[in-house]
């Protein structure tokens, strides 16, 4: 029986083997389709080609349009053909990702395949679905891809950040600003540790809850505003339909009624006339709110500015939404046709909404007011209004007068939002407001951005980027300094070692290592923590100002690592009998090459990999890193070592007794391995080796040679003075 078996999946939650980002790898074995490449396989290749027809833009291996067509007419196997089908439901789900990998193990049949996984739950499912379909298409069964797209579809929707969240997390990452997802919805921390900052949609920490609630009062959002001079429409609270009506008299008709708390424009009735009208209104916007506004109707259209930090980054106007009649169709059938654009839509990706009368009673008073009903019959171009003021998706950033910008900003700082969605009624957004009696009606924390984004008329803003600006200097990243250590022997030591002298510099550190998890001086959990998820407690934690991680070979494999770059990577040694059969590792070249590589490729280029110069296999990945390099040994005669110092560069090691800092030909002495208690007076090789590649580190972070000193000098006293206080007796 041809089929595919999934022995393995390993969800790679960050930089892997295979690529910076996350993704999944699955272990699959194909049993007796390894003698039935695609080319062999009776009316596969078309079966699925009608199937994923977009499959044509798969470049694969010949780096052109059509590269991965041509390989299934040539022959490929099961694997290889997973990876694309995975990647292109993933496409069509609306969750891109170009990344992927297959590659057969050593046992036949066996493959490894990887693929980009911006959410691992979608691409599970996708990989899932992928591996039904490809068996289909070989067995020539029917297999229903629309549907299994809708499902993917569904869970994009439901499960991935929505578009005004991931427009920030990508302007983010264009800065190569971190991002860490904190929860199912979203809540995104961008940057690690003590330099993070945090955004909900277009909310950030520095929105505070006070500027939150004064906005999701209207009452006394305009009492704020009006004392700092800021044009807005007279109005009052009212408490029963009879005080709107008298209030709507006082205030001179037409005029609007709103609920005083409501959000994204329910329950809102506007040009209002008539007694009927007015208490029509209240009744319905009660349902929305707590309470009932009236304010004077102006003139004009709606407009949305979005100010962030005080500054205009977008705006866009709304316009009435109306139908055309035909002479044929009901007034709920041209609606029907109406929210066939695609543009509308409940999802966020809509930037306008579908009309739906049984939620919109403005819309069903607005058809009254033209003496029609949802089933009535327009005349052939009879134009009916459905809403006064339709969605506002029409970008007129450009068109904005200077005045009302600044109005805007005023009236966000007022309120005391960083970033707020300003809602003004003009009839002319390029002429100051006094002119034409307009006004700022709301002002409103976490607006969306979808307007902004995909608006439907105008070129979209760059507003992702204007909050990620706003929240980070130019000169910021978000980052702290990170040491990660890898290698087969004395990384637990190295790693504990580089911590010591980073907290004798003055900074909370986190270290999560063999021996446990720690921040500062305190140990908070105990055993093995050289994984991805102590790592990622660490990156979590708002008060560390600088992070070491040990990272093992099977964590490697089977997490990724937990942050995306990192300020030091350092590669101790790599033993000649290390490797890894369970998991296709099979020697220690492999091991090099393969795993421990994957330290030095995510080495930040303003950042150092420390690497031992004594080992063939490490100093080999100096021409992998993208920033400087400084080897370590303990033999300071290592060719490798002394012709990285004749071209001026820096390195560590031992000479009669001494460790040493050297750039070039200048050399700084740093200790002796007699003072280092770790070393046991210099007689154990393997710490003098650990306690070089630490004062590498220390080195590479910038700290001084007198407080590498320190530390060095001071850690193995330290552990020999604990040890000395548990055995020491009680005395009466």
């Amino acid at each position: 029986m041809k089929n595919i078996e999934f022995l393995r999946i390993l969800p790679l939650h960050g930089p892997n083997i295979w690529t910076y980002r996350s993704a999944l790898e699955v272990w699959i074995d194909i049993g007796e389709l390894e003698d039935f490449p695609s080319n062999i396989l009776p009316g596969f290749n078309d079966r699925l080609t009608s199937w994923l027809p977009s499959l044509v833009e798969h470049r694969c291996s010949y780096g052109e349009r059509g590269g991965f067509l041509q390989r299934l007419k040539e022959g490929t196997w099961p694997g290889h053909i997973l990876e694309h089908v995975t990647l292109e439901l993933q496409n069509l789900a609306g969750l891109p990702g170009g990344f992927g990998k297959a590659r057969e193990t050593s046992v036949r049949g066996v493959y490894k395949v990887v693929v980009r996984a911006r959410h691992e739950q979608v691409t599970r499912a996708a990989l899932h679905a992928a591996r039904d379909l490809v068996l289909a298409a070989i067995d020539d069964r029917p297999y229903d891809v629309a549907a299994t797209v809708e499902t993917l579809r569904d869970m994009v929707d439901s499960l991935c950040l929505g578009p005004s969240t991931a427009c920030i997390v990508d302007a983010a990452d264009e800065r190569r600003i971190p991002s860490i997802r904190l929860s199912e919805g979203n809540l995104v921390q961008l940057g690690h540790g003590i330099n993070q900052r945090r955004i909900w949609t277009a909310e950030s920490d520095q929105t505070s809850a006070i500027a939150e609630s004064i906005s999701r009062d209207k009452d006394l959002t305009k009492t704020l505003l009006q004392s700092c001079g800021v044009a807005i429409p007279e109005g009052r609270l009212v408490d029963s339909a009879d005080d709107a009506w008298e209030a709507a008299e006082d205030i001179g008709l037409p005029v609007v009624v709103k609920p005083s708390d409501a959000n994204h424009g329910r329950g809102v009735f506007i040009d209002l006339n008539t007694r009927a009208e007015v208490q029509t209104a209240y009744a319905a916007a009660l349902e929305e709110g707590s309470s009932v506004l009236v304010e004077r109707f102006i003139r004009g259209n709606e407009h949305r500015l979005l100010i962030v930090g005080g500054k205009l980054a977008a705006a866009a106007r709304g316009e009435p939404i109306f139908v055309i009649g035909d002479g044929k169709s009901t007034v709920s059938q041209l609606i029907d046709v109406l929210n066939t654009d695609p543009r509308r839509g409940d999802l966020e990706e809509h930037p306008l909404n579908p009309v739906i009368l049984e939620r919109e009673p403005a819309a069903r008073l607005e058809l009254e007011r033209q003496g029609l009903s949802a089933e009535a019959i327009p005349a052939a171009g009879r134009k009916v209004l459905l809403l006064r003021n339709g969605n506002v998706a029409i970008d007129v950033t450009d068109l904005v007068h200077p005045s009302v910008a600044a109005t805007a900003s005023l009236a966000a700082r007022v309120v005391g939002l960083d970033i707020a969605g300003v809602d003004l009624v003009a009839e002319d957004i390029s002429r100051p407001l006094a002119e034409q009696r307009a006004a700022i009606v709301e002002v409103n924390a976490g607006p969306g951005l979808l307007m902004h984004l995909k608006p439907s008329e105008g070129k979209p803003r760059p507003v992702g980027q204007a909050i990620v600006n706003h929240l980070f200097k130019p000169e910021d990243t978000g980052r702290i300094p990170i040491v990660g250590i890898t290698g087969t022997h004395g990384k637990t030591t190295i790693a504990r070692l580089v911590a010591r002298i980073i907290h004798l510099s003055g900074k909370h550190v986190g270290l999560a290592c063999g021996d446990g998890l720690y921040f500062g001086q305190r140990q908070v959990e105990k055993g093995n923590r050289a994984n991805w998820h102590a790592a990622h407690r660490v990156l979590l934690n708002r008060a560390v100002e600088a992070a070491v991680f040990e990272n093992g070979s099977v964590s490697i494999l089977s997490e990724g690592l937990a942050y995306d770059r990192c300020q030091v990577g350092v590669v101790a040694n790599i033993d000649p009998a290390d490797s890894l059969p369970e998991y296709y590792i099979n020697n220690a070249e492999e091991m090099a090459t393969k795993v421990k590589r994957t330290q030095v490729d995510v080495v930040l280029p303003d950042g150092v990999a420390v690497l031992n110069a004594d080992d063939p296999l490490v100093a080999d990945m100096a021409s992998l890193c993208d920033g400087e390099v400084i080897f370590f040994g303990i033999d300071a005669e290592t060719p490798v070592l002394q012709e990285h110092l004749r071209q001026g560069k820096r390195a560590v090691f031992l000479r009669d007794g001494a460790v040493i800092q050297a750039c070039g030909d200048k050399e700084t002495k740093v200790s002796t391995v007699a003072a280092i208690p770790l070393t046991v007076g210099g007689s154990v090789t393997f710490q003098i080796e650990n306690v070089l590649a630490a004062v590498g580190a220390a080195w590479a972070l910038g700290i001084s040679a007198d407080l590498i000193r320190a530390g060095i000098e001071l850690f193995g006293t330290e552990q020999a003075e604990e040890q000395g206080k548990k055995r020491k007796p009680h005395t009466v």
